[in-house]
C-alpha cells in the first residue's frame, strides 16, 4: 500500500475513533455520573491523536527514507564494472533502472514470470526485453541484462517496503486506539493532551516555513560563492557591460556580467510604475474611505481590486499587443521616437496593475485612523478637506509610506510584464522611451535552455536572486518597521 492511502486510511481511522470517543466520553458521564474534566469531542480528539499520529509519523518518515534506502541496496547490488563508472555515468544508469522498474507493476502476471525467469537465467534478456517493449515499457536502447535483474530487485524491495510500512502503521494505529481507549476515565486531561498536541502543530509548521526560507537562502548563497570562483565581485556588482554570451567557464571576461544595467532597468521601471501606481492609488484611497457613501464603497472597491485579481502575464499581453503599439503611434503623432517594448510602458502598465495594492491597504490605513482625531479637527471648526491634509493624512502617514514600500517591493520583483512590454536589452539609457530589461527578466533567460549548472552562465541567475532577495528584504523590514511604529501610535 503506498504512503498517501495508508494515510487516507489513517485518516479514516482517526475520524471513526473521534466519534467512538466521544461516544465512550458521554457513556463514562452517563454511567458514573462523574462529572468529566473535558467535553466529550476532547475525548474524541484524544482517541484519534493516539490512533492516528504515531502511525502517520512513522508512515511519512518511513515513505522519505523509502526511495533513498532502495536505491543505496539497487546500487550497491551492482556489477562491480558499473560501480566503477563516474557519478554522472551511475546516475545514467541508476534512471534507467527506475524507468524500467516504474514500467514492471503494470505488466500481467504472465509477463512478469518472464522478467523473474530471465532475472533467474532460466530465460534470456532479449525474451524481456521483448515482453517490454510490447508492454510500452521506454526503456531507450536495449537494455543490459544486470539492469533488467536490477529493475526487478528494486520493484521487489519497494513491495516489501510498504508492505512492511502498512503492517506497522495498522499495528501502532491499533496499539495507539487499544492504549487509549483504556485510559478514558472521567478525570482523564483529554483537553490538555489535545491542546498540546495542536500546539506541537503550529510550531513544527511555523518551524518548517522558517527552515524553508533558511534552505532557500543558504542553496542561493552557496550558488552564488560558486559564481563569484569565475567571476569577481567587483566585475559583477560594478561592471557595466551585461554579455554573458562570450564568456566560458575557466574565463573571467572583463565587465561581461556586470550588474549596474539590470540594477538600473529594475529600478528605473520600478519608478515610473510608482508614479503612477501611488498618486491614482491614493487619491482612490482618499475617496473611498472619506468621501464615498456606504453604497459606492461598497461597489467601488470591489471594483477596483479585480485589477488585483488579474494574472500578470495578461497585463504582459495587454501591454504587448494594445499599449506599446497605441504609445508608438501616439509618439509618433506628436513627432517622438517610442518603441513599443520600452520603460514607458511596461512602467506604466505595472502601475496600473499595483494600484489596487496601493489603494486597498492604504483604504485600510485610513479607516484605522480613530474618528475621535476627525471629531475633534471639526469641532475646531475645520473643513472635511482641512481635516483630510491636516489631521487624517498625517496621522495615517506611517502606514500608507510602509503600504507604498511594500508596493515598490512588488514592482521589483515582477517579471512577466517586463519581459513582454519593456524587452531583453541591457541598456543603461535614461530614455523612457527606449527598450531596458530587469534583474528578473535576466534570471529567467539565463535559466532557460540546455546549460550545465556548473558555468557561469547559469551561476549567475543565482547571484541576481540573492542580489534581487536582498534588496526586497530591506524594503521589507523597513516598511514593517514602519508599520509597527504606526500602530504602536494609534492603538
Amino acid at each position: 500500500m503506498s504512503t498517501s492511502a495508508i494515510v487516507l486510511g489513517l485518516l479514516l481511522a482517526g475520524l471513526a475513533s473521534y466519534f467512538i470517543g466521544a461516544w465512550r466520553a458521554r457513556d463514562l458521564a452517563r454511567k458514573t455520573e462523574e462529572k468529566l474534566h473535558s467535553r466529550p469531542g476532547y475525548f474524541g480528539g484524544y482517541l484519534a491523536v493516539w490512533t492516528v499520529l504515531p502511525a502517520l509519523v512513522l508512515s511519512l518518515i518511513w515513505g522519505g527514507a523509502e526511495h533513498f534506502v532502495v536505491r543505496t541496496i539497487v546500487k550497491d547490488n551492482l556489477p562491480e564494472s558499473v560501480q566503477a563508472l563516474s557519478a554522472a555515468e551511475q546516475t545514467l544508469v541508476l534512471g534507467r533502472i527506475n524507468a524500467i522498474a516504474r514500467g514492471i507493476p503494470n505488466l500481467s502476471d504472465e509477463d512478469r514470470e518472464v522478467i523473474k525467469k530471465s532475472r533467474l537465467g532460466f530465460a534470456t534478456a532479449d525474451e524481456a526485453q521483448r515482453v517490454m517493449q510490447a508492454r510500452g515499457i521506454v526503456m531507450g536502447s536495449a537494455p543490459a541484462p544486470y539492469m533488467i535483474s536490477a529493475a526487478y530487485d528494486q520493484v521487489s524491495y519497494q513491495n516489501t517496503s510498504r508492505w512492511a510500512s502498512t503492517g506497522l502503521a495498522l499495528l501502532l494505529a491499533l496499539g495507539g486506539f487499544l492504549y487509549a481507549f483504556s485510559r478514558m476515565a472521567p478525570k482523564l486531561r483529554a483537553r490538555n493532551a489535545v491542546e498540546s498536541v495542536v500546539l506541537g502543530g503550529l510550531v513544527s509548521a511555523s518551524t518548517i516555513a522558517v527552515l524553508t526560507t533558511v534552505g532557500i537562502v543558504f542553496s542561493m548563497l552557496f550558488e552564488t560563492i560558486h559564481f563569484f570562483q569565475f567571476v569577481s565581485p567587483a566585475d559583477f556588482f560594478f561592471g557595466t557591460v551585461w554579455d554573458p554570451r562570450f564568456s566560458a567557464p575557466g574565463r573571467t571576461g572583463e565587465g561581461q556580467f556586470g550588474l549596474v544595467p539590470l540594477f538600473w532597468g529594475t529600478l528605473y521601471i520600478s519608478t515610473v510604475a510608482m508614479f503612477v501606481a501611488v498618486p491614482v492609488g491614493l487619491l482612490a484611497a482618499i475617496y473611498m474611505s472619506e468621501y464615498a457613501g456606504p453604497r459606492v464603497r461598497t461597489l467601488a472597491k470591489p471594483m477596483l481590486e479585480i485589477l488585483a485579481g488579474i494574472p500578470t502575464i495578461v497585463y504582459g499581453l495587454f501591454a504587448l499587443i494594445t499599449f506599446g503599439p497605441f504609445l508608438r503611434d501616439a509618439g509618433a503623432g506628436l513627432g517622438l521616437s517610442i518603441s513599443a517594448s520600452s520603460v514607458l510602458t511596461a512602467g506604466i502598465v505595472m502601475g496600473v496593475m499595483i494600484i489596487p495594492f496601493v489603494s486597498s491597504l492604504s483604504d485600510d490605513i485610513i479607516n484605522a485612523v480613530p474618528q475621535s482625531l476627525r471629531d475633534g479637527s471639526y469641532g475646531l471648526g475645520a473643513t472635511q478637506s482641512e481635516t483630510i491634509k491636516r489631521v487624517v493624512l498625517p496621522a495615517a502617514l506611517p502606514g500608507v509610506v510602509g503600504a507604498i514600500l511594500l508596493a515598490v517591493s512588488r514592482a521589483i520583483g515582477e517579471t512577466m510584464i517586463v519581459v513582454l512590454a519593456a524587452g531583453i536589452a541591457a541598456t543603461l539609457t535614461i530614455n523612457p522611451f527606449e527598450p531596458v530589461t530587469t534583474i528578473t527578466v535576466k534570471i529567467v533567460s539565463q535559466l532557460t535552455g540546455d546549460l550545465e549548472f556548473n558555468s557561469p552562465q547559469t551561476l549567475v541567475a543565482f547571484a541576481l536572486g540573492l542580489t534581487l532577495f536582498t534588496i526586497t528584504l530591506g524594503l521589507n523590514i523597513y516598511a514593517l518597521y514602519v508599520v509597527r511604529k504606526y500602530r504602536e501610535q494609534y492603538e
